[in-house]
């Protein structure tokens, strides 16, 4: 599997691809050059309290537990992965530890086509994530909460954003669902080869998706969002300026389509 099905988990290597990815995306809550939705789900472990290290592996939860963080498709395909990293590192870290964020950080990733707009504000190409990650230019968070309080617009956004980034929280849940090996807690693994078991069990997640015409309304409303059911939201309040000028433009361009 891991030498000959590889290809079906990648990211959009042709325009056209991204531009079907970007459109689906579009239609379900308006976010406009959206690539992609981020999360992340715990694969929990029963490891023995006497084994060297095994308090490494212990999460904000208290259970062992190793990392997934998905970046996923509107059809809830995986494009990119990372695994093995302990529980409790970070989703924050994991993220900016990733070769997805050192690709973009140099511009050889979600550099595609910038939308422009009459009042001069722009829109790059960019993924949505919860707010256990950091506002950056081409990873959009919703606003704290503290912002919200008086404007009804940036409620609006916050709802929109979830909606659209319920994809990937779905996939995650039908992962587990599908395969049950890494649903639960898994019995004293091999942490050495489990990561390679994670990475199969999304490559035939994609493979299911890529062997069916077209992924139904109604399968998609089947998933919602208890992949890590027990695990409260984590917090980043880290923000890149350009990254508050991004989710401004997208802000002002999602509050103009709603009143237009």
């Amino acid at each position: 599997m891991e030498e000959r099905a590889l290809h079906h988990l990648q990211w959009p290597s042709t325009q056209e691809e991204m531009n079907t990815i970007k459109s689906k995306f579009e239609k379900i809550q308006g976010f406009p050059n959206c690539c992609g939705a981020i999360d992340v789900t715990h694969i929990t472990l029963n490891l023995p309290g006497t084994e060297h290290s095994s308090d490494v592996w212990l999460d904000h939860k208290k259970n062992h537990s190793m990392v997934l963080q998905a970046i996923v498709d509107p059809d809830m395909k995986f494009r990119d992965i990372v695994t093995g990293w302990p529980g409790k590192m970070e989703d924050s870290l994991i993220f900016s530890s990733s070769n997805f964020n050192k690709l973009c950080t140099k511009g050889e990733r979600l550099n595609g086509k910038v939308l422009k707009f009459s009042e001069g504000s722009e829109i790059r190409e960019y993924i949505i994530g919860d707010s256990a990650y950091p506002l950056l230019p081409y990873l959009i968070v919703p606003y704290e909460e503290k912002e919200l309080l008086k404007s009804e617009a940036k409620t609006q956004f916050n709802k929109l954003h979830l909606e659209t980034g319920m994809v990937a929280q779905r996939a995650l849940t039908r992962l587990k669902e599908m395969w049950r090996i890494i649903r639960g807690y898994m019995w004293r693994p091999d942490k050495h080869r489990l990561p390679r078991i994670i990475l199969v069990c999304c490559l035939l997640h994609n493979i299911v998706i890529d062997m069916q015409d077209e992924m139904k309304d109604e399968l998609l409303c089947m998933y919602h969002h208890n992949h890590d059911s027990g695990y409260n939201q984590l917090v980043c309040e880290d923000a890149d300026e350009k990254g508050m000028t991004q989710r401004e433009s997208l802000l002002s361009y999602l509050n103009g389509r709603l009143h237009s």
